[in-house]
């Protein structure tokens, strides 16, 4: 216990802003495998969830290049917590829609690329968050989770590794 504090100790905050965009690189590259390998298409809320993480993981590189002190650790840090809410939000939404029974579940609405040329950016983003039929089909599990309950997941746990970096710079 005793060598893990003094790692803790000399351990500089770059590399935690570094691991956490490494752990997202990781999340993407399965969802790219999950996509392409394993014929996952990805719903509305997936492509969602998708750019919630890649921000994310774009912030924690930014910061590890950055090496941030105290103040710029912290709005570092709160806005990785925000992405990860906003994550959360659209992770429950999801998991949400996929345990409505069948009979309530949105209908399938156009595709993705014919709404962003086609209509408003507004209309867009409101026919994307309300979800839709495809986005209530539950693909992929593991250890009887689907994709949208370990996006959940991910997303608490790179918030609190976003906070264990402010703490960490603060010491």
């Amino acid at each position: 216990m005793n060598k893990l504090l003094e790692l803790w100790r000399t351990l500089s905050p770059r590399w935690l802003y570094l691991a956490g965009a490494i752990v997202v690189s990781v999340l993407f590259a399965a969802a790219l495998y999950l996509q392409h390998v394993l014929h996952q298409e990805p719903c509305p809320l997936c492509m969602i969830q998708r750019v919630i993480f890649i921000a994310i993981g774009v912030t924690f590189f930014i910061a590890a290049l950055h090496n941030p002190k105290r103040m710029a650790a912290r709005f570092y840090s709160g806005i990785v917590v925000l992405l990860a809410l906003g994550g959360v939000a659209v992770a429950g939404r999801h998991i949400w829609i996929q345990h409505l029974p069948k009979d309530q579940v949105p209908a399938c609405g156009p595709g993705l690329d014919f709404m962003l040329q086609n209509f408003p950016m507004g209309e867009v983003w409101q026919e994307l968050m309300h979800g839709s039929g495809e986005c209530a089909e539950k693909g992929w599990t593991f250890l009887t989770l689907g994709i949208p309950e370990w996006s959940l997941f991910c997303y608490v746990l790179l918030a609190a590794w976003a906070l264990l970096g402010a703490w960490r710079s603060a010491e």
